[in-house]
């Protein structure tokens, strides 16, 4: 065989796997699915994100206080990525829902191909089985689905994780950790800066091997590499938002100052607390039976390395790098008491495969045939038939989370996407969509019409509503709303009545109601006084009140003869309009 067939034998093939390209479309399928029908879940999303994002494509949108440059704990960097998205989309498309929707299903392809990137090196660096199994937990889990396409800086922060992971399982041709920490530390700048941590146990098992081998200098040039990058990308941010704040900030340190030092009756606390144990249960919700496997991955791990100096490719070191960090995120964040589902996202890459490695293992000791061992005393046919329905039922337990969220939460895209709000409205400045308890489910300004803006009402609600950019444009430059300090803003969820409009200015209203129910005085049931409103178009919307445990966790068939505890209850989602005899 000559010298050049030998080197082609020598290099590592794909063999019979799912191929990365495959895995792309599978990646981006689900995503695309996410961008086009996943609810938004966090109204942080919306008024921190969506909003400033129109603001600058658009001239307008509600601001938070986060954005005031009294406390500038957001980054324009941030926002302008995807600014440049909706404005590149804007020479296509013609609507600013279509742009909304362009700016998802960017953000759908961008994790599609991360999620496609660890997966190819997983493939290769560990073994095809690994990443058949992240394949599968990643395509159906309910936490993936919505992460993928959240306009939030932890789902950025999750990409670059990705990235991150995939550098650092790579050592073909050698250490890449200045790649590993150029990602993490991108993630953590431009997204969240928390995330960077998650750097910690890779650069302990860096250091553990140069202390081996003696050689600190490759060390020391990798951290410096890579630090390197990170003041680069630092550099870049800093000089954005400088331009947008018309004065020097750090934005991740001030993001850092906020959450750890911000004092007494200051900081994320003031805007709800929970329990310890609420990233336990919201992580068995997105991941179900994977993450059972994850929080199972040390001990099978340890158990494998028992008999086997390396397992599918990782030594024991290089398995304690990669398995740590969900478990050190894990257990720092449930020790916080202000916990999000969000805050998990950065660690959802290392879930996966955690999860991944720990039932590869289980499925390498429970396909044993030695005679002698506990297994190989189980036949293959009943073995195939434990496994078989638990794997079935775990990938459709995900999708059935994912079809019963999905229609059960998908009323305000559709009602503000509404072809009739949209058909009846102006093209002046004239009309105004009201809101009040409702507020935390606005969708953006992008799903509005150009002659339509939201307000808010009174509610029940007695925390700090945003307000709205500022406008003004002849001798001020461009954005000045931006730099221009917004009046009645805080920092301690202080509640500003001057960002509430008087109902009588009132074009349009959104609101939801359940069936019996008659509301309270500052939020009654406005569909019920149809003297003064009308329906414009309504949506179903699940009534969890009315709605078993059942109904609330998965999608069930609206069946009528399906047992009560089992139906799930609806409320309506509606968009009201003030008859004109009752203008004022």
């Amino acid at each position: 065989m000559s010298t050049s067939k030998k080197a082609v034998k020598s290099l590592p093939t794909q063999s019979s796997g799912v191929s990365p390209i495959t895995a792309f479309w599978v990646f981006a399928a689900v995503n695309i699915f996410s961008a086009l029908y996943a609810p938004i879940l966090d109204c942080d999303e919306v008024y921190n994100y969506w909003e400033p994002t129109h603001y600058l494509t658009h001239g307008y949108g509600f601001q938070t206080w986060e954005y005031s440059p009294e406390y500038s704990i957001r980054s324009w960097f941030y926002v302008c990525l995807h600014a440049a998205i909706g404005t590149l989309s804007s020479l296509v498309v013609k609507t600013k829902q279509a742009e909304f929707y362009c700016i998802r299903s960017a953000l759908a392809l961008i994790c599609a191909f991360c999620q496609t990137r660890l997966f190819s090196t997983i493939s290769r660096a560990l073994d095809q089985r690994i990443a058949f199994i992240f394949l599968v937990v990643t395509w159906s889990s309910p936490g993936m689905f919505h992460s993928s396409t959240a306009y939030l800086p932890s789902s950025f922060a999750m990409y670059c994780n990705m990235l991150a992971m995939s550098s650092l399982l790579e050592w073909r041709t050698g250490s890449n950790l200045d790649m590993g920490i150029f990602w993490f530390g991108t993630g953590g700048l431009i997204g969240w800066p928390f995330s960077a941590a998650l750097s910690v146990p890779f650069v302990i098992e860096e250091s553990l091997l140069s202390t081996i081998t003696g050689d600190f200098g490759a060390l020391i040039r990798q951290i410096l590499g890579g630090t390197i990058y990170c003041l680069i990308v630092l550099v870049v941010q800093a000089c954005v938002d400088v331009f947008f704040y018309h004065k020097f900030v750090l934005v991740p340190w001030n993001i850092v100052k906020y959450n750890i030092f911000s004092g007494q009756g200051r900081g994320p606390n003031i805007f709800g607390t929970e329990t310890a144990d609420f990233y336990i249960r919201n992580l068995l919700l997105n991941f179900h039976i994977w993450f059972i496997f994850a929080v199972l991955a040390a001990p099978i791990l340890a158990i494998q390395f028992r008999t086997s100096k390396t397992v599918s490719g990782l030594t024991f070191v290089r398995s304690f790098s990669f398995t740590v960090p969900f478990y050190m995120w894990l257990a720092i964040f449930s020790a916080q008491p202000h916990k999000e589902e969000r805050f998990m996202y950065p660690m959802y890459p290392f879930l996966a495969l955690n999860a991944s490695l720990a039932l590869h293992g289980f499925l390498h000791w429970f396909g044993n045939s030695a005679k002698t061992s506990l297994p190989g005393k189980i036949p293959g046919w009943m073995k195939l038939l434990i496994i078989g329905p638990m794997l079935f039922l775990a990938v459709q337990g995900g999708l059935l989370r994912i079809v019963g969220t999905v229609t059960a939460y998908r009323a305000p895209l559709q009602v503000y996407d509404s072809r009739k709000l949209h058909h009846q409205s102006s093209p002046h400045y004239s009309e105004i969509v009201c809101i009040g308890k409702e507020w935390f489910r606005f969708p953006s300004s992008y799903l509005l019409p150009d002659g339509v803006r939201a307000k808010f009402i009174k509610s029940e609600f007695d925390g700090l509503l945003p307000g709205e950019f500022k406008e003004a444009k002849q001798g001020f430059g461009m954005f000045s709303g931006t730099w221009m300090i917004p009046s009645n803003m805080n920092d301690q969820n202080i509640p500003d009545p001057s960002k509430l409009t008087d109902i009588k200015h009132c074009s349009y209203l959104v609101d939801f109601s359940v069936p019996g129910s008659n509301g309270t005085s500052l939020e009654p049931n406005y569909a019920a006084d149809e003297a003064v409103w009308e329906k414009v178009t309504c949506e179903r919307f699940l009534d969890t009140s009315g709605t078993g445990l059942f109904g609330r966790l998965i999608y069930p068939p609206d069946l009528a003869w399906l047992p009560k505890p089992l139906q799930r209850s609806w409320g309506e989602y509606c968009l009201l309009k003030r008859r004109a005899s009752t203008s004022f």
